[in-house]
């Protein structure tokens, strides 16, 4: 045996295996073979004990997986897939426990098997072996074990956070159920399954089969303890951790005694409440904040959350202060589109003063205008270079703030002429010629402005001009082209424009011309 300190359970399979020796020594008397009927019994009822506990362990964890899943979700996954394996090769012993009971019938008085009458174990010898090897039971049986130890190994390698802490455990598995060929006392080699059931007793067989059964479950318990200690522990980490900046208010003045602390805290994404009472609602697993701002001054904030925790609710109150600044000093004062502004356009504004409502700012400057929603408004300047706008603000105490701002003002630069939508310049046939319409375009502008073509001077080399009052080429045109030669550039020029739309008012710059080549 062993030395050093030994489990209870280690003590009953050194005992078992005492028990193989004095049976082989006593040439099986019957008290040896009652001895391994108690010990199966035991085993038996250990068994039943274990795949309740085991049941147990597996639903906290799939519990805390469910509650949790970026915190427990690697347990889970791990958990769920030993217990599958685990039940598997569980059933699959339970099969072979029928060769050790083949023919035997249980005792209709005691309801237990009759051990004194086990005392051979034929079945097993004539269905697991043949000749010097196994026959294809056997191959079949080892071939089991062999797979139960893979899949277990590749279930625990299969979550790299966890597998590192269940390394050893699937070590003590892989040692229980090494198939090996082993060296008996006398130092000959035999195989793994002639070993431990060759010409051993029917009784001594089942016990050996529960034994290992109730290796499976421990093996089972083992990894679902080591699989929530282990969880826990990465829970704990400090990695998970976050040094939080925690003010005793939100806002300071310039030279204020600024105080607060430091403190450790959760910010993860696995932290997840299952409720929020508070200003605002949970979104995407987080408490978001969302409520109007009191009055000027400090004011509190406070709520609670709620989090489930071994299927209980778990509250966590939370309290905290902010700060209404009450005396905005600036205006916000933006072009939304340019940093100029464009005479005769109504260009789009956004004013407003820091910490003041709209219904409380004026704005004013020649030709603003409100524009409906709050702090928008529009600027359609005048005559000069530059204008000026002018913000004020009351703030709740009375009293009044001042801002401005000065613009530029600019004209809108002359379009482009384009012939069949081609700015420029461009080639082709007098018959295209003849159907394209003339249109002034101004790209790469701030605004889309729409321009119709209301004249243009049209000339062919050679002849005299031609005046088009309109954005197509007339008769007197089409006539002037017949004449033309190949490589002729005709020019289209003076281009008189309006605006459709916003700034239909604006007189336009003459639009600059275009060539266009006959091919």
């Amino acid at each position: 045996m062993a030395g050093g300190k030994l489990t209870p359970r280690q003590k009953m399979i050194n005992l078992m295996y005492l028990v193989f020796i004095a049976m082989l020594a006593l040439n099986m008397s019957k008290e040896v073979l009652s001895a391994f009927g108690l010990m199966n019994e035991k085993f038996e009822s250990s068994n039943t004990a274990s795949i309740e506990n085991n049941k147990k362990l597996l639903m906290t964890i799939d519990q805390k997986g469910a509650e949790n899943a970026g915190m427990f979700g690697p347990a889970k996954n791990a958990a769920d897939k030993i217990a599958a394996i685990s039940k598997t090769f569980y059933e699959y012993v339970g099969t072979l426990k029928a060769d050790a009971t083949f023919g035997v019938e249980v005792d209709k008085e005691s309801g237990k098997l009759p051990y004194e009458a086990m005392d051979k174990g034929p079945r097993i010898d004539d269905t697991w072996f043949a000749g010097d090897g196994y026959s294809a039971k056997g191959t079949q049986i080892v071939t089991a074990i062999n797979k139960y130890v893979a899949d277990m190994k590749a279930a625990a390698a299969s979550e790299p956070s966890l597998s590192k802490k269940l390394t050893p455990l699937i070590k003590n598995l892989e040692d229980r159920f090494n198939t090996a060929d082993i060296k008996d006392h006398e130092g000959i080699t035999k195989k793994y399954l002639e070993y431990h059931f060759a010409h051993f007793p029917a009784i001594a067989s089942l016990a050996k089969l529960t034994a290992w059964q109730n290796d499976i479950q421990k093996a089972e318990f083992d990894i679902y303890n080591s699989l929530l200690g282990s969880a826990a522990v990465e829970a704990a980490s400090m990695k998970n951790y976050t040094a939080l900046v925690v003010l005793d208010k939100s806002a300071y003045f310039q030279g204020e005694n600024v105080t607060g602390k430091v403190v450790l805290g959760r910010y993860d994404e696995n932290t997840k409440p299952t409720s929020f009472q508070g200003p605002g609602k949970i979104e995407n697993g987080q408490a978001k904040i969302s409520m109007t701002a009191g009055s000027v001054g400090e004011q509190n904030i406070s709520g609670k959350f709620t989090f489930m925790e071994d299927g209980k609710p778990v509250p966590l109150a939370f309290e905290g202060k902010y700060v209404v600044v009450p005396r905005p000093n600036s205006a916000n004062i933006s072009a939304d589109k340019m940093n100029v502004v464009y005479r005769g356009l109504p260009n789009p504004m956004t004013i407003s003063f820091a910490g003041i409502g709209d219904n409380n700012v004026t704005a004013n400057a020649p030709g603003l205008v409100k524009a409906g929603a709050n702090g928008k408004y529009n600027l359609n300047p005048g005559q000069g270079n530059e204008v000026t706008v002018s913000v004020s603000g009351k703030m709740s105490d009375g009293k009044t703030v001042n801002d401005k701002k000065v613009f530029r003002i600019k004209n809108i630069p002359a379009p482009q002429t384009a012939i069949g939508g081609t700015i420029g310049g461009t080639k082709g046939a007098k018959s295209r010629l003849e159907v394209s319409q003339v249109t002034a375009q101004l790209p790469d502008f701030l605004y889309d402005l729409k321009f119709q073509v209301t004249q243009f001077a049209f000339k062919v080399p050679g002849q005299a001009t031609i005046i088009v009052n309109g954005d197509r080429v007339n008769a007197q045109c089409k006539a002037a082209l017949s004449r033309a030669s190949k490589g002729d550039q005709i020019t289209i020029s003076d281009v008189k424009t309006k605006i459709i739309g916003d700034g239909a008012s604006i007189v336009t710059k003459t639009a600059a011309p275009a060539i266009y080549e006959i091919q």
